[in-house]
Order: C-alpha cells, then sequence, then structure tokens
C-alpha cells in the first residue's frame, strides 16, 4: 500500500510552530528541532492506514517526528482528499493529523457533511475550510498542551457546495438563514459522534469562527 512506503519531510509544513489560528489567546512555546524516525509500522499503525485507505482518502503517511516541550506528530498523514458519496471532497489549509484524527475526519465529511449538505442545503458538498490542524501549543489560558500540538485536532471554518454557496461558521453560525444555521448544527452533532471533543461558538467567543474537532477517549460536545 502507497500510504505505507511513502516516506514525507514534514519540516516545510511545520517550519513554523503555530500558524494555526488558535483558540483564542493562546500560549506558545518555543519547540525543539524535530527529531524523525521511520513510519510507525505497529500492528495498530498498519490497521489504521489500511482502514483509512479504504475510506476513499488519498493520503500519505508521514515519518513519527517529536519536537520537543510535548509536541509531536506520531503515527500522522497529509491528506489530500476525503470521498464523499459521490465524488472527492478537498481539503483547504490541513497540516499533518494523526491517522486516527483522519479516519475520523473522513467519515464525518462523508456521512455527516456531506449528506447534510444534500438533505438540508440541495447540493453536495465539494470542500472543507480548515485553519489548520497540527500547532506547538497550549490550550487557551493554561499551562495543558493543547491536541493541536500532538496533531489529534483540527478547526473547521467553512464549507463549499457543489453549487458554489460558502457556509462558514462565522458568517452562518447565528447570521445564516434556517437551513444553514440548522445545517451547521447537524454536521456539528454528527461530529461529537466521531471526535472525543468538539466545541463550537456555543463554548466560547474563541470559537466563533470554527468547529474544534479533537479526536481521544473524552466525550465533550458543545
Amino acid at each position: 500500500m502507497r500510504s505505507l512506503v511513502v516516506l514525507l519531510l514534514l519540516a516545510p509544513a511545520l517550519a513554523a510552530c503555530g500558524n494555526l489560528v488558535p483558540d483564542g489567546k493562546s500560549q506558545r512555546t518555543t519547540a525543539a528541532p524535530a527529531r524523525s524516525q521511520a513510519i510507525a509500522i505497529s500492528p495498530q499503525g498498519q490497521q489504521c492506514l489500511a482502514q483509512l485507505s479504504a475510506t476513499g482518502s488519498r493520503f500519505e503517511a508521514l515519518p513519527d517526528k517529536y519536537y520537543g516541550a510535548g509536541c509531536s506528530a506520531i503515527n500522522a498523514v497529509s491528506l489530500s482528499s476525503l470521498a464523499g458519496d459521490r465524488s472527492s471532497l478537498e481539503l483547504a489549509n490541513i497540516g499533518p493529523v494523526t491517522c486516527p484524527t483522519a479516519e475520523a475526519l473522513s467519515g464525518w465529511a462523508r456521512f455527516g457533511v456531506d449528506r447534510a449538505a444534500r438533505k438540508i442545503l440541495g447540493s453536495p458538498l465539494r470542500r472543507i475550510e480548515t485553519m489548520g490542524s497540527y500547532a506547538c501549543r497550549n490550550v487557551a489560558g493554561s499551562s495543558k498542551r493543547s491536541a493541536h500540538a500532538r496533531a489529534e485536532a483540527v478547526d473547521v471554518a467553512a464549507f463549499v457546495l457543489e453549487d458554489g454557496r460558502r457556509i462558514s461558521v462565522l458568517d452562518h453560525w447565528h447570521g445564516g438563514s434556517r437551513e444553514e444555521r440548522e445545517f451547521l448544527r447537524v454536521v456539528q452533532q454528527s461530529a461529537c459522534k466521531r471526535f472525543g471533543t468538539v466545541l463550537s461558538p456555543e463554548y466560547n467567543a474563541a470559537h466563533h469562527d470554527h468547529l474544534h474537532l479533537e479526536w481521544g477517549p473524552s466525550s465533550f460536545c458543545r
């Protein structure tokens, strides 16, 4: 499988340890230069890559990266596109994400977003616009490392439909039409079934313009 044999260097994509739009005034720490290791070949890692490939997602497996200061990208992939019911779905501005995060994102995009767009708004999904994924930083207002520092979170800003409409969290969570507001809330609730933590504008002002999708064992949706 191509995903297991392609080795990419993350340095160009991660040269700046914090080009993600933060969840508010987050505390950043300069990490040490990254150390690369071979792509993880654990049984769990292999299984995740196989499952991600089976979704129809296009991606390349990345070498493990350790940045120090609690920042890393382990068992990560670079996503090119995801699969919808009828066509591939573009991704904008996304960086490396762990394989389990990518798998959750792929299922959400197809079954949660693409289908909701067709049912509620009458048009298939074409592109998901993000604010990025990996960023070596803390949770806003705390000394705890963010899931972004482990490449386990993605911030989603907007959705572009096949008919050209762009539905953004910033413009349509409160200010859109009834259908647009319903669509955003449906995709948020769908995300809560696949991700451990999902934060929306209902959580705090720092999330007024995006949905924070975080893979993990917790269960928090707001």
